[in-house]
């Protein structure tokens, strides 16, 4: 097929990218390069790169052409960025959204699979497993967004039958990663023997999703039809404190963790415990994340740090 996937010279679009080549797909890649390119030399010569904003409605529709899947990843990330940048942040997930709802509808593409994330959920029912029937609660301008494009995409699905799927990503690591996330943030500071920082108590948990298994989450919902919400969440839960002592194991490091107060702009951000359900993934898709936290921040090191 041919497949249009916004931002995908970041993180996570990057990594689908190089999986989508391989797999014989042909592939156009819309990124503004504000985060620089992370596609491998080898796989950017295969595809149509074209540099840009998702905001240019005109841009959008023209390279959507002849495309059967949009993969529509492109946002502003980065707690910090987002704090300080709200209105940016929701332009870019509103505008960019709806320029691919147009570009799909125009050029009768079949499917949009959109990147949403699990700060939807917000400090909701965190005594258990998010699964995605559980209230959310937006509390940030991002999650906002991110919850306004679901509602946007199922109502379109309603009206106009189109086929859509909203991902909500839980805390991905892995190749590609930059430093504005905690896991290759603490492995700079554990390789560099600087302190490695926690905000808060580290006590706050997350469920960290390795890259290879929601890229290949990823790849297993282009087959599915309809419209879902769809968590990809590795269902295991981490405290941060327990992240820095792992990576500080892993590296042989000699940092010392130390434990500093959280910016007040990250206030909305910090919740106490996240750890989601991957059970409608597995139904829909015969497949849900694998590998371990170990496991995954061991291939990191292996593949970046280790000489």
């Amino acid at each position: 097929m041919k497949i249009l996937i916004t931002g995908g010279a970041g993180f996570i679009g990057s990594n689908l990218t190089e999986r989508l080549v391989n797999d014989g797909h042909e592939v156009v890649v819309l990124d503004n390069l504000l985060r620089g390119n992370k596609i491998k030399r080898n796989i950017f010569s295969k595809i149509e790169f074209v540099e840009g904003d998702v905001r240019d409605e005109a841009l959008v529709l023209n390279i959507a052409k002849g495309c059967d899947i949009i993969f529509h990843l492109a946002a502003v990330l980065g707690v910090d960025v987002v704090a300080d940048n709200p209105v940016e942040t929701m332009d870019v997930e509103v505008i960019g959204t709806r320029n691919i709802i147009k570009a799909a509808e125009r050029h009768n593409i079949d499917k949009i699979l959109y990147a949403s994330t699990s700060g939807i959920y917000g400090h909701s029912a965190i005594e258990s497993a998010l699964t995605e029937e559980v209230l959310v609660d937006p509390r940030t301008s991002y999650a906002m967004a991110k919850r306004y494009n679901e509602i946007y995409l199922a109502s379109h699905h309603e009206e106009k039958g189109l086929n859509a799927i909203a991902l909500r990503f839980f805390n991905v690591y892995g190749e590609n990663q930059d430093n504005r996330m905690v896991v290759p943030r603490f492995f700079e500071q554990a390789v560099a023997g600087k302190p490695i920082t926690v905000f808060g108590s580290g006590q706050q948990t997350r469920d960290f999703t390795y890259i290879d298994d929601t890229v290949e989450a990823c790849v297993r919902l282009m087959d599915v039809q309809g419209y879902h919400i769809v968590n990809i969440a590795n269902e295991a839960e981490w405290n941060i404190e327990h992240l820095a002592k792992e990576i500080k194991h892993i590296t042989n490091s000699s940092s010392e963790i130390i434990f500093l107060d959280a910016p007040k702009k990250r206030y909305d951000y910090e919740v106490e415990r996240r750890v989601g359900s991957s059970d409608k993934l597995l139904k829909l898709t015969s497949t849900k994340p694998t590998t371990t936290l170990q496991e995954g921040l061991a291939l990191i090191y292996e593949s970046k740090f280790k000489k």
